[in-house]
């Protein structure tokens, strides 16, 4: 029987104009099963979110692994660029070659106010923690409000 199941059939063991119970057993029956579901969910939410963190674990070792291969491939990339320097190198299973690039770089004291509007980015986006200090100390913010929201907790 599922949980909102469960609640009709308590409902149903209530007279629903004097309020008297029906059926004393049934009643008792219907809450030891509907409680037991409630911890039954409980516990897989708690399943699941133990799972879940067993998976962010090991997809956070697979990044390290990642990074380390990344960071090997490009050192070994930089020492075979600095032994050929500049040559070609071909056989059956490689082929080295080089090609020109241009990159830009910038000082570390620029003057960021120096350069043309069109060679800067702006990124503006709203402060949530600010808005709400404002929204908590009464002032009114247009298209700005608080929510207040039941945060279940499963331990």
């Amino acid at each position: 029987m599922k949980l909102y199941e469960i609640d009709e059939a308590i409902l149903a063991c209530i007279d629903e104009e004097t309020g008297d119970v029906i059926d004393i057993d049934r009643l008792n029956e219907l809450e030891m099963e509907r409680d037991a579901k409630i911890s039954n969910i409980g516990c897989w939410i708690k399943d699941l979110k133990a799972e879940a963190e067993a998976i962010k674990a090991e997809k956070q070792n697979l990044d390290k692994r990642q990074k380390a291969a990344e960071n090997k491939a490009e050192s070994l990339k930089e020492f075979l660029s600095r032994y050929l320097d500049g040559a070609k190198y071909k056989d059956a299973r490689v082929a080295i070659s080089y090609r020109k690039t241009t990159s830009t770089e910038l000082a570390e004291d620029l003057d960021l106010s120096t350069l043309p509007d069109d060679c800067k980015k702006v990124k503006i986006e709203a402060s949530k923690t600010a808005i709400k200090e404002h929204l908590l100390a009464g002032e009114e913010l247009e298209g700005c409000y608080l929510i207040e929201k039941n945060s279940i907790q499963i331990r």
